[in-house]
């Protein structure tokens, strides 16, 4: 057995409902490789564990850790790391008619304006990992 197929974890050939329960079905898919479904790019990614509470409207807690990747065009509305003023953040970044801001995902945050900042995109978060 290769190393990578080493790596793989069964996955149910069933999703799994949220709501009231339904019967699972009695087989699994193939496996799944976590490193291949999370990560593109595997040069250009990188992971940073998250801390404090402006994501959570996102869906992004204190402690998950997000897989990064350096190589995707950031656009409009994309979840960044950013480095602002020196300082590493993850906002979300949105286009505005005044310009560019980071946009807290948690109504107790402001939006920053970074017309007149020092800011550099890190990267795009496209995934987040989460341990229960």
């Amino acid at each position: 057995m290769s190393e990578r197929q080493q790596q793989l974890i069964p996955i149910s050939g069933s999703d799994v409902q949220a709501g009231f329960p339904s019967p699972a079905d009695d087989f699994l898919e193939s496996g799944l490789d976590l490193h291949e479904y999370l990560i593109r790019h595997e040069s250009a990614t990188f992971m940073v564990r998250v801390s404090g509470e402006s994501m959570l409207e996102a869906g992004i807690l204190p402690g998950d850790i997000l897989i990064v990747d350096r190589s995707e065009q950031w656009e409009n509305n994309h979840i960044v790391i950013a480095v602002l003023d020196g300082d590493l953040t993850v906002k979300r970044l949105v286009r505005t008619a005044q310009g560019w801001i980071l946009q807290a995902e948690n109504h107790k945050w402001r939006p920053i304006p970074v017309l007149g900042c020092d800011l550099e995109i890190w990267g795009v978060v496209v995934g987040v990992v989460r341990k229960l």
